[in-house]
C-alpha cells in the first residue's frame, strides 16, 4: 500500500482541492434564490450550517451537486472544476429582479481535505476546531472549517486564502497528516461508494437514480426540476440505480463496460462508471447503474468477463 492510501484507512491524509470551483453568492435575496434553484432546503440554513444538493434543469436532470455553506452574510457553493463555470451561468440566468451578486472566488480562494479515521485526532493537534454535525463548519483565524469529505471517510474540508496554503500543509504534516495522490483519493472513494459528479452522475441523471437522496428534501417547496423528482417519488422507483461493485480480479474495467445479469444470460443489467483496484480488498471496486431489479446487496452479476457482487 502507498502511503497516502495507507493513511487514508488507518490514518490522516491532507489533500488538495484547489482545482474545485469556489463561489460567493451574496445579497438580500441570495437564501430565495438558491432554495428556488437546489434540491436541499436552503432557508432553513443558519451561518454556521451547510448541506449537500444538485442543481437540476426543468426535466429533473441533475446538472451540478454542489457543497453549500451558510456564512454570515453570502453563501459559499463548492463545486466539481467541470461545473464551476455551468454553476456560475445557471445562477446568472435566473437572476432577474434579484439583489444577489455572484463572484468566482476560485482564484484567491483555495481548498484542502484531511481525511481518514485520524482526522479528527489531527486537527485538534494542528491547534485547529473540527464541526461535528455533516456540512457543520466553524472559523479558525482566515480559514473555514468543514465536516464534510471527499472519499466517504471521516473528514473536513479547509477554506483558506491562496496564500497560506502551504503554511497549512505544513501545519496538518507537523501534526501527523500523510499527502494523498488524486488517484489514492479516487480508489478510497469508490471503496466507499462515494460517486463524483462528473464520473458516476452525469447531466441526463435523475436524483432518485444516485442513491444520494441526503441531497434531496421532499417537503421543501417548488424549485427547479422539482415536479419531476416529485413524479419519480410518488411513483415510487426508477429503473436504474447507481450500486457499489465489488469485482474479480486486479484489472479495473473502463468506463461503459456492461454489466451482465448472471453467467448464461445476454440480458445487459446495467454498466460501470468507474473503477479501481483495491489493495485493501484484493480486488476491484467499482460504481455504476444497474437495473433496479438487480441492484440489491449481495446480488451477483458478471462485468468484463468476472464475477461483480452488488454491495451496500
Amino acid at each position: 500500500m502507498t502511503p497516502g492510501y495507507e493513511a487514508l484507512h488507518a490514518g490522516a491524509s491532507w489533500l488538495d482541492l484547489s482545482a474545485r470551483g469556489r463561489i460567493y453568492a451574496a445579497g438580500e435575496d441570495r437564501a430565495r434564490l438558491l432554495h428556488a434553484m437546489v434540491t436541499n432546503h436552503v432557508l432553513q440554513l443558519k451561518p454556521g450550517d451547510g448541506c449537500y444538493a444538485f442543481f437540476l434543469n426543468a426535466q429533473g436532470h441533475i446538472q451540478a451537486d454542489v457543497n453549500l455553506l451558510c456564512l454570515a452574510d453570502r453563501f459559499l457553493l463548492d463545486t466539481e472544476p467541470e461545473t464551476r463555470a455551468r454553476v456560475f451561468s445557471h445562477l446568472d440566468k435566473y437572476i432577474i429582479a434579484d439583489d444577489v451578486v455572484l463572484d468566482d472566488v476560485t482564484g484567491p480562494l483555495t481548498s484542502l481535505a484531511l481525511e481518514g479515521p485520524r482526522a479528527e485526532a489531527v486537527m485538534q493537534a494542528a491547534g485547529a476546531p473540527a464541526p461535528q454535525a455533516d456540512y457543520a463548519h466553524v472559523m479558525c483565524e482566515r480559514a473555514i472549517i468543514q465536516r464534510a469529505a471527499v472519499t466517504g471517510a471521516p473528514g473536513f474540508r479547509i477554506f483558506l486564502p491562496e496564500g497560506e496554503k502551504a503554511a497549512w500543509i505544513g501545519r496538518l504534516e507537523s501534526a501527523g497528516a500523510v499527502h494523498a495522490t488524486a488517484e489514492e483519493a479516487r480508489t478510497v472513494r469508490l471503496e466507499h461508494g462515494r460517486p463524483r459528479y462528473g464520473d458516476d452522475i452525469f447531466d441526463n441523471t435523475l436524483p432518485q437514480e444516485t442513491q444520494q437522496m441526503h441531497a434531496v428534501h421532499f417537503t421543501k417547496g417548488c424549485y427547479l426540476g422539482q415536479e419531476i423528482v416529485e413524479r419519480i417519488r410518488s411513483r415510487g422507483h426508477v429503473n436504474r440505480l447507481l450500486v457499489k461493485l465489488e469485482i474479480d480480479g486486479t484489472e479495473p474495467l473502463p468506463p461503459g463496460t456492461t454489466v451482465m445479469a448472471h453467467a448464461d444470460s445476454a440480458a445487459g443489467a446495467g454498466e460501470v462508471t468507474s473503477s479501481a483496484f483495491s489493495p485493501a480488498l484484493g480486488k476491484v471496486v467499482a460504481l455504476g447503474y444497474v437495473r433496479a431489479q438487480w441492484a440489491a446487496a449481495g446480488t451477483a452479476l458478471r462485468a468484463g468477463g468476472r464475477i461483480a457482487t452488488v454491495r451496500p
